[in-house]
Protein backbone atom coordinates (compact mmCIF):
# COMPACT_ATOMS: atom_id res chain seq x y z
CA UNK A 1 0.00 0.00 0.00
CA UNK A 2 2.50 2.22 1.03
CA UNK A 3 4.33 1.99 -2.75
CA UNK A 4 0.70 3.00 -4.07
CA UNK A 5 1.31 6.26 -2.25
CA UNK A 6 4.69 7.21 -2.88
CA UNK A 7 3.46 6.61 -6.55
CA UNK A 8 0.93 8.98 -6.13
CA UNK A 9 3.07 11.13 -4.59
CA UNK A 10 5.76 11.02 -7.63
CA UNK A 11 2.87 11.81 -10.13
CA UNK A 12 1.55 14.31 -8.54
CA UNK A 13 4.90 16.09 -8.03
CA UNK A 14 6.30 15.08 -11.93
CA UNK A 15 2.89 16.75 -13.37
CA UNK A 16 2.76 19.66 -11.14
CA UNK A 17 3.43 22.66 -13.32
CA UNK A 18 3.15 26.34 -13.73
CA UNK A 19 -0.06 27.97 -15.89
CA UNK A 20 -0.78 31.55 -16.71
CA UNK A 21 -3.04 33.54 -18.29
CA UNK A 22 -3.28 37.30 -19.15
CA UNK A 23 -6.66 40.02 -20.06
CA UNK A 24 -5.69 41.96 -22.91
CA UNK A 25 -5.90 45.84 -21.79
CA UNK A 26 -3.93 47.41 -24.33
CA UNK A 27 -1.77 47.07 -28.13
CA UNK A 28 -0.31 43.79 -28.37
CA UNK A 29 3.40 43.99 -29.56
CA UNK A 30 5.39 41.37 -31.46
CA UNK A 31 6.67 38.67 -28.92
CA UNK A 32 10.02 38.38 -27.07
CA UNK A 33 11.94 35.80 -25.09
CA UNK A 34 11.20 35.95 -21.77
CA UNK A 35 14.43 36.66 -20.22
CA UNK A 36 13.84 40.23 -22.00
CA UNK A 37 11.26 40.71 -19.38
CA UNK A 38 12.40 42.65 -16.58
CA UNK A 39 10.11 42.38 -13.13
CA UNK A 40 8.96 45.78 -11.42
CA UNK A 41 7.86 46.97 -8.28
CA UNK A 42 7.72 50.64 -9.08
CA UNK A 43 6.37 51.93 -11.50
CA UNK A 44 9.08 53.19 -14.24
CA UNK A 45 9.07 56.97 -15.71
CA UNK A 46 7.70 56.40 -19.29
CA UNK A 47 5.60 52.76 -20.12
CA UNK A 48 2.60 51.42 -21.76
CA UNK A 49 0.54 48.76 -20.35
CA UNK A 50 -0.53 46.01 -22.83
CA UNK A 51 -1.98 43.40 -20.30
CA UNK A 52 -3.03 42.00 -16.98
CA UNK A 53 -0.88 38.79 -16.36
CA UNK A 54 -1.38 36.30 -13.70
CA UNK A 55 0.84 33.16 -13.45
CA UNK A 56 0.50 30.13 -10.27
CA UNK A 57 2.71 27.11 -9.66
CA UNK A 58 2.53 24.16 -7.43
CA UNK A 59 5.85 22.93 -9.03
CA UNK A 60 9.41 22.84 -6.71
CA UNK A 61 10.51 21.45 -4.29
CA UNK A 62 10.33 23.86 -1.82
CA UNK A 63 8.21 27.42 -1.34
CA UNK A 64 10.75 29.07 -2.95
CA UNK A 65 10.85 27.21 -6.38
CA UNK A 66 7.13 27.23 -6.53
CA UNK A 67 7.39 31.15 -6.54
CA UNK A 68 10.36 30.80 -8.75
CA UNK A 69 8.03 28.77 -11.51
CA UNK A 70 5.32 31.38 -11.30
CA UNK A 71 7.63 33.89 -11.99
CA UNK A 72 9.41 31.95 -14.83
CA UNK A 73 5.51 31.64 -16.44
CA UNK A 74 4.57 35.30 -15.25
CA UNK A 75 7.47 36.32 -17.97
CA UNK A 76 6.53 33.95 -20.40
CA UNK A 77 2.92 35.13 -20.44
CA UNK A 78 4.18 38.66 -20.79
CA UNK A 79 7.08 37.79 -23.27
CA UNK A 80 4.27 36.28 -25.65
CA UNK A 81 2.43 39.64 -26.11
CA UNK A 82 5.78 41.60 -26.57
CA UNK A 83 6.07 42.91 -22.80
CA UNK A 84 9.25 44.00 -21.83
CA UNK A 85 8.51 44.73 -18.50
CA UNK A 86 6.23 43.48 -15.97
CA UNK A 87 5.14 45.42 -12.77
CA UNK A 88 4.28 43.45 -9.89
CA UNK A 89 0.69 44.26 -8.18
CA UNK A 90 0.16 40.78 -5.75
CA UNK A 91 1.67 37.58 -4.82
CA UNK A 92 -0.22 35.21 -3.03
CA UNK A 93 -1.20 30.99 -2.60
CA UNK A 94 -3.91 28.96 -3.25
CA UNK A 95 -4.53 25.51 -1.40
CA UNK A 96 -6.89 22.45 -2.56
CA UNK A 97 -6.92 18.72 -2.21
CA UNK A 98 -5.57 15.71 -4.95
CA UNK A 99 -8.18 12.93 -3.52
CA UNK A 100 -7.54 9.01 -5.15
CA UNK A 101 -8.76 5.91 -4.84
CA UNK A 102 -7.11 2.22 -4.16
CA UNK A 103 -9.12 -0.52 -5.10
CA UNK A 104 -9.85 -1.69 -1.63
CA UNK A 105 -11.99 1.13 -1.69
CA UNK A 106 -9.60 3.18 0.31
CA UNK A 107 -9.64 6.71 -0.18
CA UNK A 108 -6.35 9.22 0.45
CA UNK A 109 -6.03 12.74 0.11
CA UNK A 110 -2.72 14.92 -1.52
CA UNK A 111 -2.78 18.71 0.18
CA UNK A 112 -1.53 21.10 -2.82
CA UNK A 113 -0.68 24.66 -2.30
CA UNK A 114 0.09 27.32 -5.26
CA UNK A 115 1.90 30.18 -5.15
CA UNK A 116 0.39 32.63 -7.42
CA UNK A 117 1.42 35.77 -8.89
CA UNK A 118 -0.09 38.76 -11.11
CA UNK A 119 1.09 42.28 -12.27
CA UNK A 120 1.07 44.33 -15.45
CA UNK A 121 2.12 43.79 -18.43
CA UNK A 122 4.17 46.67 -19.82
CA UNK A 123 5.96 47.85 -22.76
CA UNK A 124 9.04 50.64 -21.23
CA UNK A 125 10.19 53.24 -23.34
Amino acid sequence: MTKKIWLVLLTTLVTACASGSYILTGQQRQPIQPTGVKLYTSPPSNYEVIAIVNASSDAGWTEQGSQDYAVEELKKQAAKLGANGVLLMATGETSSTTVGSYGNGMLFAIPVTAKTISGKAIYVQ
